[in-house]
């Protein structure tokens, strides 16, 4: 029986494909398991990698989680001071996950220049702010230095400078309007130390960093009142039960809220590539399946005489159809190789060197990111290869209904 076993993988091998009439569907069906397969990786990789840094990018402006005064304020600057003089500040211990709370607030404002003017909002922090989320995203000149006297020091995007035509080291005027209409506005005169290019059109189009100690005595605030805390969490994924901690845990006349609820329709539109991924995936894999399917019923129906023969010297059905889904296994491994091969290259080519550019108004990054990592990879590979290997056990049942008497007289 093994020299029967033998002889049949021996028939059927690749090399033997190649002067068969099935060699063309064969080569289909490999190539597409491994267009499949790049379509697979490049679908997560990019899709995991926006949302990533979306988040990444929300989070920075506004942390992970917002706790402000309880009013119906809608707008992005702070109208009602809350006091820092909180149980949860400076360290949140009450509520694990929780790795960072700083002190903030915001003022709208109006920069004027010789040429243009823009409305903006002030975001005003203190020393206890964490610049390590910004400055990835510095391009220019240094952070402000908060940590002595107040000084006029702020960080600009790159979008308001462009179109105040301003550059590291200029200074500019910024009218601070008050809530009594009827008084004069106050007017503060910055420094740019720094200019950052987030690709976060909203963000950039809007806010400049400076000292919090400004918009407190534009304000005629205490020292110890401030707009809002802004706290990051540990794990992104817990971001929803840390916050409802969270909530629990802050005073009655406090509210807070995460940032997927204050930007819901930014996350809303987010989840829609978890939709589009599982969808390609499906896809992809059901065109493989199909294709392999397809090949295998070839193979068997091109090798009848040759079932009949194994069967007419006592191989018995099981061992039989082994052969044939074990060659479609190498099959499928091939198509595997190359898909791998040519997708990794993709994603690494795209993380290094950011072939695709994107409009940043539309997708809120520059250049498309992606999300490389090994683990999915496997995955996607292990999927694909159960989700083929069940599929063809189906057609490799027809193998069972051959006779050896008409699988030999078959022509």
């Amino acid at each position: 029986m093994n020299l029967e076993y033998f002889i049949a993988k021996r028939l059927i091998t690749a090399k033997d494909y190649k002067s068969s009439i099935s060699a063309p569907i064969i080569k289909i069906a490999i190539a597409a398991i491994a267009i499949g397969m790049v379509m697979m990786i490049v679908s997560v990789a990019t899709g995991i990698g926006l949302q990533q840094k979306i988040r990444e990018k929300v989070s920075a402006f506004n942390g992970h989680i917002i706790i402000s005064n309880y009013d119906n304020n809608q707008s992005e600057a702070t109208l009602t001071p809350i006091s820092k003089n909180q149980k949860f500040y400076p360290k949140f211990n009450s509520v694990s996950g929780i790795s960072h709370i700083q002190a903030v607030a915001t003022k709208a404002g109006i920069i004027r220049t010789e040429k243009a003017f823009e409305g903006i909002i002030f975001k005003g922090v203190g020393a206890d702010y964490q610049w390590s989320n910004i400055k990835e995203y510095l391009i220019a000149g240094r952070l402000p230095n908060l940590s002595g006297q107040l000084n006029p020091e702020v960080v600009i995007s790159q979008f308001l400078a462009d179109r105040l035509q301003l550059k590291v080291g200029d200074a500019f005027n910024t009218f601070f309007i008050k809530e009594n209409q009827n008084q004069l506005p106050n007017i503060r005169r910055f420094k740019i130390t720094g200019i950052f290019n987030s690709g976060f059109q909203e963000f950039d189009a809007t806010y400049i960093i400076g000292d919090i100690r400004h918009i407190q005595r534009i304000n005629k605030w205490t020292p110890n009142e401030i707009g809002a805390f802004e706290i990051f969490v540990q794990d992104f994924n817990q971001i929803q039960t840390v916050g409802e901690e969270v909530y629990q845990q802050t005073p009655s006349n406090l509210d807070s809220k995460t940032i997927i609820e204050k930007y819901s329709y930014i996350f809303d539109w987010l989840q829609l590539f978890d939709f589009n991924i599982i969808v390609i995936l499906g896809v992809m894999i059901v065109v493989a399946t199909i294709n392999m399917v397809v090949a295998l019923l070839v193979l068997i129906l091109e090798r009848t005489q040759m079932i009949g023969i194994l069967k007419a010297l006592g191989a018995n059905n099981w061992s039989v159809r082994k052969i044939f889904l074990y060659n479609a296994f190498y099959l499928i491994l091939r198509g595997l190789f190359w898909g791998n091969c040519i997708g990794i290259g993709v994603v690494l080519i795209q993380k290094y060197f950011g072939v695709v550019q994107l409009n940043p108004e539309n997708y809120y990054v520059n250049q498309a990111p992606v999300y490389f990592n090994l683990g999915y990879i496997v995955a996607l590979n292990l999927l694909t290869v159960g989700v083929c290997f069940l599929v063809l056990l189906i057609p490799s049942y027809i193998i069972t209904k051959i006779s050896p008497i008409k699988a030999i007289r078959y022509e």
